[in-house]
């Protein structure tokens, strides 16, 4: 069969009721309370989408921490369509529905070296299944978990319970594996589940800037919507959003963030994992694995403003970790990998002019990973302080601006090119 296909970037989430327009304030962030989610003692690995077969780092952190050689995965495919609905369910080589989707990733897990990986089969086709006692005692046997990605929204509709947002049977066995040690992992929308309050469901970053959030789902792919009462709960210390950088999403994560009282994100970046020990405890630690990295964003001393020109957020930080970077979210400190020196730059090279910062969809000429390459160009140059970079589109257009201040350092590996940037100012204006 054909892998799991990435969702385009423009593709509809969801079609769902449309909801109450949400009243922006041009004040300072109201952060919510903080709420303890239960201890436990498992542990998260969750990608930020393009999750490769190849990608042996993050198959092993997910194996190691289920067990090693021992490892029994079971594989949640509930956010692909279910066969009854995919025209070619009965041809291997193109199918691309929740049962031949789990079956692809039970046997890379076991290419990848778990004893055991198999398809939990609920999906839209098998809602009832989710409260089987059948499916609880399959779960109970299993050391890990791998949540496939596609659409959040199945998840909300086949493991929690309508509007009460309770757990089915099997996603309270799934939670009490968690907190007994197990590993729960997901790519993509199987990351995105993982959210707690306020889970992103669509947008795009240049409309979620101009028009703001709005609780639902929405037909319109580019209208930035959310669920208020949030994913499965997972992860709470922070807001999640997923292909960020490819899809140029961390606008629309910043907006979201802002409007809903969060004072921090977690830009997934793709084939590359948040891993999160202890997750809902005061001992909470992250490591990062793989390929690319994850963008932290620090809104705690943030401030938004509304004029007529538009919206405008100062004061965040920017972080980008990579591979072997270490964060602590009880104390907000982060900790370069093994192998990793201060890169002090001294080249003398101008960033380059950026006219297209959050890849816009309506910019064929666009460049992926665009407002990291500013990033990144900024940190390397010692001609500069403050680099700026602007929307492709106008009307109203937003310009960032990144300034190395306060803690801002930046680690290399090679002695040359930025791989972690730590504490670059942020903000974003309507010009």
């Amino acid at each position: 069969m054909r892998h799991p296909a990435t969702p385009p970037r423009r593709a509809v989430l969801a079609a769902g009721a449309a909801g109450l327009v949400l009243a922006l304030t041009a004040t300072p962030l109201t952060h919510a309370a903080h709420h303890p989610e239960p201890p436990t003692n498992g542990s998260l690995v969750l990608v930020g989408g393009g999750l490769k077969a190849d990608n042996t780092a993050v198959y092993g952190e997910i194996i190691k921490r289920a067990g090693g050689p021992g490892a029994r995965i079971g594989v949640i495919t509930a956010a692909s369509v279910p066969a009854s609905q995919d025209p070619h369910a009965d041809d291997p080589r193109l199918c691309s529905n929740s049962a031949c989707n789990g079956a692809y990733y039970a046997d890379l897990f076991k290419q990848h070296g778990a004893a055991d990986a198999q398809w939990i089969p609920i999906d839209l086709d098998h809602i009832a299944a989710a409260d089987s006692g059948e499916v609880v005692a399959r779960i109970a046997g299993m050391t890990g978990f791998f949540f496939g990605g596609g659409d959040q929204y199945r998840y909300i509709t086949t493991l929690l319970n309508g509007e009460r947002h309770t757990d089915s049977k099997a996603l309270a066995a799934i939670r009490a594996k968690l907190a007994s040690g197990a590993v729960v992992a997901g790519s993509s929308a199987g990351a995105q589940i993982a959210a707690g309050r306020d889970m992103v469901t669509g947008g795009d970053s240049y409309r979620g800037l101009r028009d703001g959030s709005t609780p639902g789902y929405f037909d319109d792919p580019a209208r930035l919507g959310y669920l208020p009462a949030g994913g499965f709960g997972f992860l709470t210390s922070g807001l999640i959003d997923t292909h960020t950088g490819a899809y140029g999403r961390e606008g629309r994560a910043l907006r979201l963030a802002a409007d809903t009282g969060h004072d921090r994100v977690y830009g997934l970046q793709e084939n590359t994992a948040l891993i999160v020990d202890r997750p809902g405890t005061a001992t909470e630690h992250i490591t990062v694995r793989g390929d690319n990295g994850v963008t932290i964003i620090d809104l705690r001393r943030a401030r938004t403003q509304t004029t007529p020109q538009g919206w405008s957020l100062h004061g965040a930080r920017y972080h980008h970790l990579t591979d072997g970077d270490r964060y602590s979210a009880h104390t907000w400190t982060i900790h370069p990998g093994a192998g990793k020196r201060r890169l002090h730059a001294l080249g003398w090279t101008p960033v380059p002019a950026n006219a297209d910062v959050f890849h816009s969809a309506d910019h064929p000429e666009g460049h992926a990973y665009s407002l990291l390459g500013t990033a990144r160009a900024l940190a390397a140059t010692r001609a500069q302080r403050t680099a700026t970079a602007t929307t492709h589109e106008t009307a109203p257009r937003f310009t960032v601006t990144l300034t190395k201040a306060g803690p801002y350092a930046t680690w290399t590996t090679d002695g040359r090119t930025p791989a972690t940037i730590t504490g670059l100012d942020i903000s974003v204006a309507a010009r």
